[in-house]
Parts: C-alpha cells; structure tokens; sequence
C-alpha cells in the first residue's frame, strides 16, 4: 500500500470530524436547547474532570518528547489549563469552576470529583494513560480532536444565551478563550503528525489514534446519556432511592 501524500493524509485526519462529538445525541440535544437543567449541571461537572486531565495529560506528553523545540511551544497547552503565576490571564480550570458555578454548581464539589460518573472517569483515565505510555508523537497525535474544537465551542457561544438563559454570561468566558487557544495548537499538533507518519503503515495507526481520541469523548457522553437522560446511574437498580444519599450520581443530585 502506497502512503498518501501530506494533502492527503491531512484531509484523512479531517475526515474524521464526522465522528466527533459534537454529532451525539446528547450534544444535539443541548445545542438545541433541549437539556434540562440538571443534564446542563451533569455535563459540566464530568466534563470538569476531563478539563482537570487535560495539563496532566500534556506534562506526560513533554515528560517523553526529548525535542526541545517541541517542549517550548507545548508547554503553552498547560498554562492555558493552570494559569501562570502572577499571571491575571484566566486559565481553563479556573475558566470551568466558574462555568460551573453559572450553572449553580459548588466549586469545592467540582474540585472534589464529587459528581464524576464511573464510565467518564474511566475513559479520560484511559486517555491519560495512553498520553504516558505512548511516544510524544503518537500522543500529540490524539489531542488532533481539536481540529474540531472551534466549531463545538461556537456552537455553545450560539445557542446557549437563548436556550438556557438562565446561565450566567461569564460563565461562557471558557468557550470563548478556546476558540483561539485551539486553532494555534492544532496547527502544531497537526505539524508534528504529519511530519512523523510518513508511511502508509504508520498514516493508518495516526487514524487509529486519532479514533481512540473520539472514542474517549464519545463514551464521555454515552455515560452521561445513561445517567442524567435515561434515568440509568450506575448501580442505581441496585442501591434503588438511596442512591440518592449515595456519592453515585444522577438527576437527583443536581437542583
């Protein structure tokens, strides 16, 4: 098997934004303003611990990439999440606590996981695993989700004024700092793809990677699906109305 040329394998890795996440169900029903506040309230406070995984996720990435040039500019990836020292710049964890705090979640709670779902800790667990134990590159090849990024994150800036008024505005300030932050990132991400899988061989494992990454986020909102829109949390059949009582969380937890 031939390799593609770098047009065609770049427009291979876009291809691959049908299967992103913005396409399920879940997220349709939330740009369409069709989630109830406590759905609103679940997805915020799971997608918090993807949000907190995310420079943990990059420092691994820069703890195996011995290319010096590659670490000054990923570096950027984790002080976008943390925040600089001294910096009045808002990070996107900060930017995130107080997304949830516009929906009328506690930050202390989302600091405390208190809400994570079992199958959404499990899947950013994984991708965090992988960002450790695979090479740089093949790690920088799964962040190439966000060649799609932009277009989700307009879609919230959209929609979610309208449909869910009752949001705060500057708890969308997230969203905003990341239409930016991830378009300068992918041209980087998408540099150091492209110039490493070069053969045909290695052209179908980056596609791979790059579907183990939307993998991740969708199973994200399958969990969150099962729980906060089919009345499913986990262990809920067994535990019955204590569940509610119990650190396993559904619609009952959010108000």
């Amino acid at each position: 098997m031939q390799a593609w040329t770098r047009e065609q394998f770049e427009q291979k890795l876009k291809d691959k934004g049908q299967l992103y996440h913005i396409h399920h169900p879940f997220h349709i029903a939330m740009h369409q303003g069709e989630c109830s506040k406590a759905e609103i309230q679940g997805w915020v406070a799971n997608r918090f611990y993807y949000q907190l995984n995310i420079p943990i996720k990059d420092a691994a990435i820069m703890a195996n990439c011995r290319d010096m040039e590659t670490r000054r500019l990923w570096v950027q990836r984790i002080l976008d999440h943390d925040g600089s020292v001294g910096d009045q710049a808002l990070g996107g964890i900060e930017a995130w606590l107080r997304l949830g705090e516009a929906v009328g979640l506690d930050r202390q709670d989302l600091l405390d996981e208190k809400f994570v779902l079992p199958g959404v800790r499990f899947a950013v667990d994984a991708y965090v695993n992988f960002a450790r134990r695979a090479s740089w590159q093949q790690a920088a090849c799964s962040s190439l989700t966000e060649m799609f990024a932009p277009e989700i994150h307009q879609s919230r800036l959209d929609s979610w004024p309208q449909n869910y008024p009752w949001i705060k505005p500057e708890g969308l300030s997230y969203f905003q700092m990341r239409l930016s932050q991830a378009r300068r990132d992918v041209n980087h991400g998408l540099q150091i793809t492209l110039d490493h899988f070069t053969s045909a061989e290695a052209q179908e494992e980056a596609l791979n990677i790059l579907q183990f990454k939307l993998d991740i986020l969708w199973s994200m909102l399958d969990s969150m699906t099962l729980a906060y829109q089919q009345g499913k949390a986990p262990y809920q059949a067994v535990l019955g109305q204590d569940v509610v009582n119990n650190p396993i969380h559904h619609k009952g937890l959010f108000k």
